[in-house]
């Protein structure tokens, strides 16, 4: 090898490394994360909600954004992130998680969550859980504790227990609003549970990723009003509802479970961005048409490795939220807000 070529390669081969060390240091800057939030979509149309019930959500999202926000914006971690903004939304009963659970036919509660790592893949899930306050901590548990990812009924009840997770009563969980809900179905349907899909679905979840890159997912819900107990829909379910994949993205769903099961939504969205190279955006609008030609509604969040993010949703409206290093909180409601 001549001197010069030699110069010439080792040229080459200084500026890929400082290409990449720019890389890793733009990953690592301070103000490179994002957060999205969701609390649900549906039927949310302007003339559906009151002043007070508009203003109380907002309030909540933002509430979320800041406790998923302030976490990124020290350097911790997307999982951390996700955990933190789930679990304010599911202590606001205006959401269909943790306090604001809706009634089964039989009139009680189960509640749902999933949270995953997209560093690693590593995942945690429960289905019909009873007495867990934040559901999405125990399904962290599961992911950190035990080598399963997926617990139901009473043995994830049993193990929150064991945990030493924050146990409740089963009527914490109620609350008169949903009650009214559950009588309203009853009445239009008697003698058979009757699925609140005309109206709204308030499952809640985050997505996000931190200063050094990583992603992470995390769903909460207590299902749908006048399930038949023991139904599971899709946000426990890894790569339905709940997703996240450094290579591609991360996911959260709420919508009609059983549509965003068979279409495998959330992982669907990450092989579509990481194989085919498609934005978030565009495969988040290829999958919502592929479950809406099912005949399922509803709406995803969506964060890209680079932390560009995107929600889509066929429904009038979604409860919605966004914050990142170099932007400000914004939540909306309507789908005519931006």
């Amino acid at each position: 090898m001549t001197r010069t070529r030699f110069r010439r390669i080792a040229a080459l081969l200084a500026a890929a490394l400082a290409a990449a060390a720019a890389t890793a240091a733009e990953a690592m800057a301070p103000g490179n994360w994002t957060l999205l939030v969701h609390g649900g979509a549906g039927v949310l149309e302007r003339d559906k909600l009151d002043a007070a019930t508009d203003a109380a959500v907002r309030g909540a999202l933002d509430r979320a954004l800041a406790a998923g926000g302030a976490i990124l914006a020290q350097g911790g971690s997307a999982l951390d992130a996700v955990e933190a903004a789930v679990r304010v939304l599911e202590d606001d009963p205006h959401f269909n998680a943790g306090k604001g659970a809706v009634y089964t036919a039989d009139a009680g509660h189960e509640l749902d969550a999933a949270i995953m790592d997209g560093r690693t893949r590593a995942a945690g899930a429960v289905a019909g859980v009873t007495r867990t306050r934040n559901p999405v901590a125990l399904a962290r548990a599961v992911m950190e504790r035990t080598p399963h990812v997926l617990l139901a009924g009473e043995g994830a009840d049993r193990f929150s227990r064991e945990a030493g997770l924050p146990q409740v009563e089963p009527d914490y969980f109620d609350t008169p609003e949903r009650l009214r809900q559950l009588e309203e179905s009853r009445a239009q349907a008697p003698g058979s549970a009757r699925f609140d899909s005309s109206v709204k679905y308030g499952t809640v979840g985050a997505v996000a990723r931190d200063q050094a890159g990583h992603l992470a997912a995390a769903t909460s819900t207590g299902g749908l009003t006048g399930k038949r107990p023991g139904r599971v829909g899709d946000s426990p379910l890894i790569g339905a509802g709940t997703y996240a994949d450094d290579r591609a993205c991360a996911v959260s769903a709420t919508g009609s479970g059983e549509f965003y099961i068979r279409a495998g939504a959330a992982h669907e969205i990450c092989a579509r961005m990481r194989l085919l190279r498609e934005s978030a955006s565009a495969a988040a609008e290829q999958v919502q048409a592929e479950i809406a030609a099912l005949g399922g509604k509803g709406g995803v969040i969506v964060l890209d490795a680079q932390g560009a993010g995107a929600w889509s949703f066929n429904t009038p409206g979604m409860y919605r939220g966004r914050i990142a290093g170099d932007e400000p909180a914004t939540v909306a409601i309507y789908g005519d807000e931006k």
